[in-house]
Parts: C-alpha cells; structure tokens; sequence
C-alpha cells in the first residue's frame, strides 16, 4: 500500500514536472528565458521548448505587426498655426531579448515616443508643407522613431499621417484663397482665347486684303447665312465694290466691232 502510494505521487510529481516545463510557443510568439534570473542570449521558439522548473522563468513576446492610433496632438507649425494633427505607426517586435531587458514596457514606450515625435516634427514645418508633402513628414517620422527604438528591439515599419484639422478661420482663408486662385486661370486663360482669336483675325484679315474676291465671296456667304436663319427683314448696307465692276468703261476689245 505504500508503494502504490509512493508510485502515485511519483506520476503527480512527473506530470506537475511536464507541465511546468514543456511550454508550446506558436510561430509569432517568442519566449525569452530567464535562468535563475540571469535571460539567456537567445530567444527560444517557436514550437515545443524545455524548461528547468524552478530554475527557467519564460517570458512571451508577439512578433506580430503592431498598429497605433496616435491620438490628435494640438500641434503649433513653425508659421504660428495651431491645428491638431493624428497619424498611425506601424511597428514590430525584432529582438525579443532586447524588448524585455532593455525597457520595461516596450509597447507604452513606444506610444509615448510616438506622440512626442509627432509634436516635435510637425512643429518645425511650415503649414503649407504640411499638408502638401505628407511623405517626407511620414519618412521624416518613421526614421527618428525607428533610431529611438532600435535599441529596445523595436523596428518601426511606417508612420501615416491620418487627420490633419484646421480652425475654421484656416478653413475660410484658404477656401477664399484656391476660389481667387480658380478666377486668376480662367482670366488667364480667356485672355489667352482672346489674343489667340485676335491673331486669327489679323490673318484672316491681310488674306481679305489681298485678295478683294474672297472678300465678296465671304460677304455673299453671310447674306445667305441671315436669309437662311432669319425670315425677317434685314437692311444690310450693300458695298459698292461689288457694282464697281459693271460701272467701269469698257477696255479696248470689248466694244461691238462696229469701228471696222
């Protein structure tokens, strides 16, 4: 009977010694172990991994994309303009060994960071920059994150400007400013229209002049254009360069043949 007690405490002690030590990390999961307390240079996982009850201590750390909604941050641009302004950072886990030892909590470490950076950067550009060259603001953000946090593991992928909110004084201003700037193209581009009609005219204008028949032709042409449009009755004022030729005297030959 003490035998089958001895052996029954045997197989609990076996069984407690299996779960304290066999540990399963999935594929993103990283385990960094602590022997008696001092971690070991390598993560182990993933998969099934051994440790010494009582001596190893495992620490899980996510491999995984990590994606933060930095909230809007009143920001003050280097031309005086206050606006609030909220962007997304990409970034992930790439020395599990390094992300526990060197910071206590790497994931708030890097929200903090985040937000600070976001004030930082936006208030040395201008607003006009700002909002027209938001990829080197991102490109900007990301490279002094990922500088920051490469020491603690961290690798910070990409950085998005999200939101960028202007005060309604802002708002109005530069509304007014692109509806002159729409007026100032079209006048351009009608006084263009017009020069261009303008230069047309002047052509058409020295071929009427050398050549008087294309002149009376255009202007038969316009009569039949009113007559055809219009059924009321139009005084035109008829030019005499059209009677000019049968009011001029006869040239030699083309009398009757009567002197002979």
């Amino acid at each position: 009977m003490a035998f089958l007690s001895g052996y029954i405490w045997l197989v609990i002690i076996v069984v407690f010694f299996l779960i304290s030590a066999v540990k399963i990390l999935a594929e993103y999961e990283r385990g960094v172990i602590f022997r008696l307390g001092r971690a070991l240079d390598h993560a182990k996982g993933p998969g099934m991994i051994i440790l010494i009850p009582i001596v190893d201590r495992m620490v899980k750390v996510n491999l995984q994309l990590v994606t933060y909604d930095v909230p809007s941050q009143d920001i003050i641009t280097r031309d005086n303009v206050t606006m609030k302004v909220n962007a997304v950072v990409y970034f992930r886990v790439i020395d599990p060994v390094k992300a526990i030892i060197e910071v206590r909590d790497y994931y708030a470490a890097t929200q903090l960071l985040a937000q600070t950076t976001l004030r930082s950067v936006c208030g040395q550009v201008e607003m006009d920059d700002l909002l027209s060259e938001r990829e080197k603001v991102n490109a900007q953000l990301a490279e002094i994150l990922d500088k920051h946090t490469d020491p603690w593991g961290i690798k910070v992928t990409l950085v998005e400007l999200r939101a960028i909110d202007l005060p309604i004084e802002m708002q109005r201003a530069m509304s007014k400013q692109a509806e002159a700037e729409r007026e100032r193209r079209a006048k351009v581009i009608n006084a263009e229209g017009e020069f261009q009609a303008a230069q047309r005219l002047q052509d058409a204008s020295h071929i009427l002049s050398q050549e008087p028949a294309a002149l009376q032709l255009r202007y038969l042409q316009t009569l039949t254009e009113i007559a055809t449009e219009k059924n009321s009755t139009i005084l035109f004022p008829f030019p005499m360069d059209l009677l000019r030729p049968f009011l001029l005297p006869p040239g030699p030959g083309t009398g009757s043949g009567t002197g002979r």
